[in-house]
């Protein structure tokens, strides 16, 4: 029987002090380094996804302590500081990335928000937010007062206080499409001063770093085209999103035969059932646990994040 595989997520993996916004979410390059020597030391084996995707259909016996690495959404860190590393170690991993991204080089809401939460401390943003919510409530939009908002939305999270979990759900989902779009241009363009296209050139990769990447044995899979709540859109928003990601990544992707990794998590039994028509033969979530290939439903296989790990905590593999 399959002992199961630990999945890690990772995110921004860069020197933070030396960048331009040290105040960004992510983990030091330094303590990347440390953490796959822990993994190294606890007796890890990595696997890539093939090897998971052979244990999931239950032809592979996967070996004990079985470690998959995953990085979502693309930035620039995993091809200049990760792959140069995993390439030396010998060490796959998987990766997953917004489609818009190498379709359109736009910097995603997701990431306009990171780096406007990096630029100010929460307690001077907050009130701005709010601003903006008066300024358009009763205009165009009807928006709910904001101290409503505010108690439906802010919540406390592992990695996040209240605060910025209310800006992240208002900006990220609450909000009517046209709106947060708007409200997260605008404090955007406050708190970067950078024009967007530089901007995004400068944050992700390219779709020849991908490929190169994908030709030295790294794997690739299919984080939807515009970073959205998977399971907040309709079934045609749904399909369309999954299928322009697909035709962005041809060549990258089996298209018969890829791994699904939904932003923020965001699984139902209505996008399993989407993204397997589509081709999905597995799905990746941000539940914290060790994944069993005997035990977990094959598209919503939990991952760990990279904080759960030493140097970050004492979790042991």
């Amino acid at each position: 029987m399959n002992e199961g595989v630990t999945i890690v997520m990772y995110h921004y993996v860069r020197s933070l002090s030396a960048s331009r916004y040290p105040g960004i979410k992510g983990l030091e390059l330094s303590r990347f380094r440390e953490q796959l020597e822990f993994f190294k030391s606890e007796g890890a084996r990595f696997i890539g996804a093939q090897e998971l995707l052979g244990a999931l259909d239950g032809g592979l016996k996967l070996p004990p302590r079985a470690v998959l690495l995953t990085f979502d959404d693309g930035y620039i860190d995993h091809y200049t500081n990760v792959f140069p590393i995993l390439r030396l170690e010998g060490i796959p991993a998987f990766f997953s990335m917004p489609g818009r991204i190498l379709a359109e080089r736009r910097v995603l809401d997701v990431n306009k928000i990171h780096f406007v939460l990096a630029s100010l401390p929460v307690g001077e943003l907050l009130p701005m937010v709010m601003e903006r919510l008066d300024h358009y409530r009763g205009k165009e939009f009807e928006i709910p007062p904001n101290g409503v908002l505010y108690r439906k939305l802010a919540a406390e999270s592992r990695f996040d206080p209240p605060e910025v979990i209310f800006i992240k759900r208002l900006l990220q989902a609450e909000l009517e499409e046209t709106l947060r779009n708007r409200i997260v241009d605008e404090l955007f363009r406050a708190c970067v001063p950078l024009p967007e296209e530089a901007f995004a050139k400068e944050l992700y990769m390219s779709y020849d770093q991908v490929r190169l990447m994908r030709q030295e044995g790294m794997d690739f899979g299919i984080h939807g085209y515009d970073h959205y709540w998977m399971n907040r859109l309709t079934p045609q928003a749904l399909d369309r999103d999954v299928a322009l990601a697909l035709e962005v990544f041809g060549g990258i992707v089996d298209p018969k035969r890829w791994i699904c990794c939904y932003p923020y998590g965001s699984c139902s039994d209505d996008v399993i059932r989407l993204i397997r028509k589509r081709g999905a033969a597995a799905g990746v979530t941000t539940e914290a646990d060790r994944a069993l290939p005997c035990v977990h439903d094959r598209f919503r296989l939990p991952r760990y994040d990279t904080n759960d790990f030493p140097p970050k905590t004492a979790r042991p593999l």
